[in-house]
């Protein structure tokens, strides 16, 4: 296992035994290869610095590299944004730790030797986010590799295998180029990725939300408190933003456009696609405390005489997002609301059953401007799990889920 911080200084030599200069960066390309070395930079005086390829390097130690070309067949550096640079990018820096789901400070980068074809790639294999790492960077230079290791061995290490690391990369240009569509931060659960955000600057709380996908930033979106979210939404492209909200639940999208101040509101507004623009207006309308201000438009209704089998049938032709799918909405035949059936019965029942024999006791629902202290009694007196909201003509215009409830009484806790 070999150190960043002890290779960072070593003499490089090229293939005539000629001293080509001092390792003063290691560069990846995650786009090519995730973890390997694809070029060392060289630097010696004022001459230009050079880089080796990860094809040219021949032996490495702690203090000495030695290549397999001459100094004549090496690339004159030119910057490249897209490569991640150890010293510049990983020590020092925070990152996500993807599985102990944590925000850690890089020590230093341990990496290993493989050969390939007569020639050493480095590969990083973890980041050193503990005392070791600490150690060693304040013992370098003034005590040999050898002392440092042997004082690391006696200290508790704390390493992060390289395929849970995250970069945070604040840069806007830099976090375009480097992401990518199998990121790692997109596997995390929305709730873990949201605590994590709150210990970021907003700068690096953008970046995290440039390596998403829209539909996974929704989510992690809706999971911050209210003044992360509307700090967030502000600072990204009108565009990117309208796209976000598009695919946050209808009620979420209507709470975060509330809190925003009116011009802004209105021209995310125009930046979604006219039918989700208007589910979301009409939500608006609503005051935040009342059953309207509460619900979703995002419900399922089917008539009562419909059968389990066609009702199933519906949902899958429709897609309906079945983490928000608990109960359906049943309805006579002049669109009056007239009882739900949950899930779960819904998939015991025969296939050839009546929606209308599955149906729910009791018979519960509210008008929109029910205010939400009747709402959560109601919750808690029948045990629901989803509440109907009706409109003057007892037609169903939305619902109130239990995770909407959870949310607003642990705001009111905190």
């Amino acid at each position: 296992m070999l150190h960043a911080t002890e290779l960072l200084g070593s003499e490089a030599y090229d293939a005539q035994g000629n001293f080509v200069g001092r390792v003063k960066e290691f560069y990846l390309e995650p786009a090519e290869q995730g973890n390997r070395v694809s070029r060392v930079l060289l630097t010696r005086g004022k001459y230009q610095p050079l880089l080796a390829r990860h094809d040219q390097i021949g032996f490495v130690a702690p203090g000495t590299m030695r290549l397999t070309v001459g100094e004549k067949d090496l690339e004159h550096y030119r910057p490249n944004e897209s490569w991640l640079a150890v010293r510049k990018d990983l020590l020092d820096q925070q990152i996500i730790d993807t599985h102990g789901r944590k925000v850690v400070r890089v020590n230093d980068v341990d990496m290993v030797e493989q050969r390939m074809n007569g020639n050493v790639e480095l590969r990083v294999t973890r980041v050193d986010v503990g005392l070791p790492g600490a150690v060693g960077r304040l013992l370098q230079g003034v005590a040999s590799p050898a002392l440092i290791r042997r004082i690391q061995e006696k200290l508790p290490p704390r390493m992060i295998p390289w395929e849970f690391v995250n970069l945070i990369e604040p840069d806007p240009l830099r976090r375009v180029k480097l992401r990518l569509t199998s990121s790692k931060l997109a596997h995390m659960h929305p709730a873990d990725l949201a605590e994590l955000m709150e210990e970021l600057s907003p700068d690096e709380r953008s970046s995290v939300i440039a390596t998403l996908d829209e539909t996974a930033a929704a989510e992690v979106i809706a999971e911050l408190d209210k003044r992360l979210k509307t700090q967030l939404v502000e600072t990204l492209e009108p565009g990117r933003a309208a796209d976000i909200l598009e695919e946050m639940p209808p009620d979420d999208a209507a709470d975060l456009l509330a809190d925003l101040p009116p011009e802004r509101s209105r021209e995310l507004l125009q930046e979604m696609p006219k039918r989700e623009a208007e589910e979301v207006k009409g939500l608006l309308q609503f005051e935040g405390h009342t059953a309207g201000g509460m619900m979703t438009t995002e419900v399922v209704q089917v008539g009562e005489d419909a059968t389990r089998g066609e009702v199933v049938d519906y949902i899958r032709f429709h897609d309906v997002p079945l983490d928000q799918l608990d109960t359906v909405i049943l309805i006579n035949t002049h669109a009056v609301f007239v009882g739900t059936v949950s899930v779960t019965r819904l998939m015991l029942a025969e296939k050839d059953q009546r929606m209308a024999a599955l149906v729910n006791d009791p018979l519960v629902s509210v008008a929109p401007e029910t205010d939400e202290k009747e709402v959560f009694e109601l919750f808690d007196k029948y045990n629901l799990r989803s509440l109907t909201v009706v409109n003057t003509e007892l037609q169903p215009i939305g619902a109130i889920t239990v995770d909407d409830i959870v949310s607003r009484m642990h705001a009111k806790l905190k």
